[in-house]
C-alpha cells in the first residue's frame, strides 16, 4: 500500500459512523450487509449513510454492489490487510520479539 492510499483509508475511518460502519462489514465478511440493514444497525438516516458509504468506497476499503433494488456492501479484507501491513511494517525495528504484535489477533481468510 502507498501513502496516500494509507492516508485516504485512515481518513475514512477517522469518523465514528464510517469506523462503525466499516466495522460492522468486517464483521459481516464476506457477504457483507445490504445498505438499509446497516442504516438500521446503526441508526443512521439513508442519504447520511449513503454519504458515509460513498466516502468508505472511494478510500478503497468497501466495495458495492447492485443487487436489484438493494445495494450490498462488503468490507474489502484485501486493503484492510494492506493497511495493517502498512501500519507495522517495520514494526518494533526489526526486533526478533514480538512484544508489538497483537494480542489473539487470527489471521482474516477472508
Amino acid at each position: 500500500m502507498e501513502t496516500n492510499d494509507a492516508i485516504a483509508a485512515l481518513t475514512a475511518l477517522g469518523h465514528a459512523t464510517r469506523l462503525a460502519a466499516f466495522r460492522l462489514l468486517v464483521e459481516a465478511g464476506p457477504d457483507g450487509r445490504v445498505a438499509g440493514d446497516i442504516g438500521e444497525a446503526l441508526g443512521v438516516p439513508g442519504a447520511t449513510l449513503s454519504f458515509h458509504l460513498k466516502e468508505l468506497v472511494l478510500a478503497g476499503l468497501v466495495v458495492s454492489e447492485s443487487q436489484g433494488r438493494y445495494v450490498c456492501y462488503r468490507a474489502d479484507f484485501q486493503a484492510m490487510n494492506g493497511l495493517i501491513q502498512y501500519l507495522t511494517h517495520n514494526c518494533c525495528a526489526g526486533s526478533p520479539g514480538v512484544a508489538c504484535a497483537p494480542a489473539n489477533a487470527p489471521a482474516c481468510g477472508c
